[in-house]
């Protein structure tokens, strides 16, 4: 994760202002060393939307995702946030980052985990148990990180990502390990915090997610197969399930210029959709300022690349 405090960073009185895209990926060209990782993404994706990253493992999702909080070291061309240069330092307030393993203090108990970074983030008072409640672990409040179970501890950091209310929660396979009741009380929650104009990015490797999202940006070796929403999806490939959808594109060697070459389609708030309080339908704005050095490095993640 990745939240910071400070009078450099962005705070809950310092919302940015709301016009433009949430998410704006230009040309984007990424690589490990010598190895290239990202080929020339490019994607657009409005305020208040639920996009999807999904992919098998090893495809690139958790590169972006550390490109989008501003951890990773990019070769061209650019990457915007909230409006701003990702990586800018008065950026990081705006976002929560969960990574895939749990980043909370294993001796502290779950309580005072959340009320510490609630104090970092100048979260007002009841903050903290309404993050805690948010995630399923109202009951567990006293006992340490350490005794809980790996999926219960992923959960602290969720809440941990949640309490300082930021705009933007990018998410790195945040349901891994839960249970069927847990994982669909988080999806009502991520489906809140969108109607209330928070914008999510949730990567997973689990197909059947994808109907929860308004945007899926499908990955394979780095590159960007396409960006659609998920009737999109399954009209363009003439398939009843994201699983299906996902092998009949890449057994059709499909990418969709819309997704890697040229402009991205997107989900618009701005417009009527038909997915209840989904957003609906936009198009891409580009974008080319020119941004920020990039923030401190992250931990590498162990399964993805």
């Amino acid at each position: 994760m990745m939240k910071s405090s400070g009078d450099d960073i962005g705070s809950r009185a310092d919302r940015t202002d709301g016009a433009g895209p949430a998410l704006e990926v230009t040309h984007l060209d990424v690589s490990r060393g010598r190895t290239p990782v990202l080929h020339d993404l490019t994607l657009s994706v409005p305020r208040g939307a639920v996009l999807g990253l999904l992919g098998p493992s090893g495809c690139g999702k958790t590169t972006l995702m550390r490109t989008i909080v501003g951890v990773q070291r990019i070769d061209s061309d650019e990457v915007r946030v909230l409006g701003r240069p990702a990586g800018g330092t008065r950026l990081r307030g705006h976002i929560g980052y969960v990574t895939q393993q749990a980043a909370v203090y294993s001796d502290l108990s779950v309580r005072d985990n959340i009320a510490y970074f609630a104090s970092l983030q100048g979260a007002p008072p009841g903050a903290t148990p309404e993050a805690i409640a948010a995630v399923g672990l109202d009951g567990l409040n006293g006992r340490t990180v350490s005794s809980l179970s790996g999926g219960q501890a992923g959960r602290v950091s969720l809440a941990y990502a949640m309490v300082g209310d930021p705009e933007m929660l990018v998410l790195d396979e945040p349901t891994v390990g839960l249970d069927p009741v847990t994982r669909e009380e988080l999806w009502e929650r991520f489906r809140a915090l969108a109607t209330a104009g928070h914008t999510l990015v949730v990567s997973s490797h689990v197909m059947d997610e994808a109907t929860r999202c308004d945007l899926l940006a499908l990955m394979r070796d780095g590159r960007l197969l396409g960006l659609w929403t998920p009737e999109e999806l399954l009209a363009r490939t003439g398939t009843d399930t994201p699983d299906q959808a996902f092998l009949a594109l890449v057994r059709d060697g499909v990418a969709d210029p819309g997704g890697t070459t040229g402009p991205a389609t997107t989900a618009d708030p701005a417009t009527t959709g038909d997915r209840g309080d989904a957003p609906g339908r936009g198009r891409h704005a580009d974008s080319r300022d020119t941004a920020d050095p990039v923030g401190p490095s992250l931990p590498e993640e162990d399964d993805e690349r």
